[in-house]
C-alpha cells in the first residue's frame, strides 16, 4: 500500500518526495517554526542530507504511511506525517509555515491523517509528542481527541527553554477513534432530523 493522495475541505495532502526539498529547506529554516524542536534554523544541507532521507523512507511508504506535503489553493503550507513506530502503531506529526498558523489547518490535516491511519492503514494506536510548554501543539492534539498519557523529563546537552517541564506524550486508539466518530455521526443525524442544523 503506497501513500495515497489525501484531501480535506481546504487542503490537498500529496505524498512528500525529494522534489519537495526546497519547500522543506524554507520551512525548517524558520527559527519560529523550529522553536520547540531545535530552537534554531536548520541548515539546508542538514535538511537535504539528514532529514529528507528519513521523510522519504520507502519502507514507510510501503505501509501507506510516511510524510505528506500540504497545499492550500496550490500554496505549500507545511507537512503532516504518520511514521511507523511498532506493530500497528505510528507517530503523528505536523509542521506548518507561520502564515498558516491560527487557521485550523493543523487540526484539519492531522484529522485526515488519523482517518487514514485508523480506517485505511488499520493502525491500532497513534501517538504524538511535544514539549510540555508547546501549548499550541498540545491544543491541536486535544482537539483531535488524543489523551495526555505521560510526561517525560529528559536530559539534554543544550536544553531549550521549558525543557525542565518535560516532553508530553498523547495517544489515541482505534477503538477510541471509532467511538468518537460514531458519537459525532449520531449527533449530526439527530440535528438533521430535527431540521435545525445540517452537518
Amino acid at each position: 500500500m503506497a501513500r495515497p493522495l489525501l484531501s480535506t475541505a481546504r487542503l490537498e495532502l500529496r505524498p512528500l518526495t525529494a522534489d519537495d526539498s526546497d519547500l522543506l529547506v524554507e520551512l525548517d529554516g524558520d527559527r519560529a517554526v523550529m522553536e520547540f524542536l531545535s530552537g534554531r534554523e536548520t541548515p539546508p544541507d542538514e535538511v537535504i542530507e539528514v532529514w529528507m532521507p528519513q521523510r522519504t523512507d520507502p519502507a514507510h511508504d510501503a505501509l501507506g504511511l510516511g510524510y505528506w506535503s500540504g497545499f492550500e489553493d496550490g500554496e505549500f503550507v507545511g507537512w503532516f506525517c504518520l511514521t511507523p513506530t511498532g506493530d500497528g502503531e505510528a507517530e503523528l506529526g505536523y509542521r506548518l509555515r507561520q502564515r498558516a498558523w491560527g487557521r485550523g489547518l493543523a487540526s484539519e490535516g492531522a484529522l485526515r491523517l488519523l482517518e487514514h491511519g485508523f480506517v485505511t492503514a488499520r493502525l491500532r494506536r497513534i501517538w504524538a509528542e511535544t514539549m510540555a510548554v508547546n501549548v499550541r501543539s498540545r491544543a491541536v492534539l486535544e482537539r483531535l481527541g488524543l489523551r495526555h498519557v505521560s510526561t517525560d523529563v529528559r536530559q539534554w546537552d543544550d536544553p531549550l527553554p521549558g525543557a525542565e517541564l518535560g516532553e508530553v506524550v498523547y495517544e489515541l486508539t482505534a477503538q477510541e477513534f471509532a467511538s468518537r466518530r460514531a458519537a459525532t455521526s449520531g449527533r449530526s443525524v439527530r440535528r438533521d432530523v430535527r431540521g435545525t442544523e445540517r452537518p
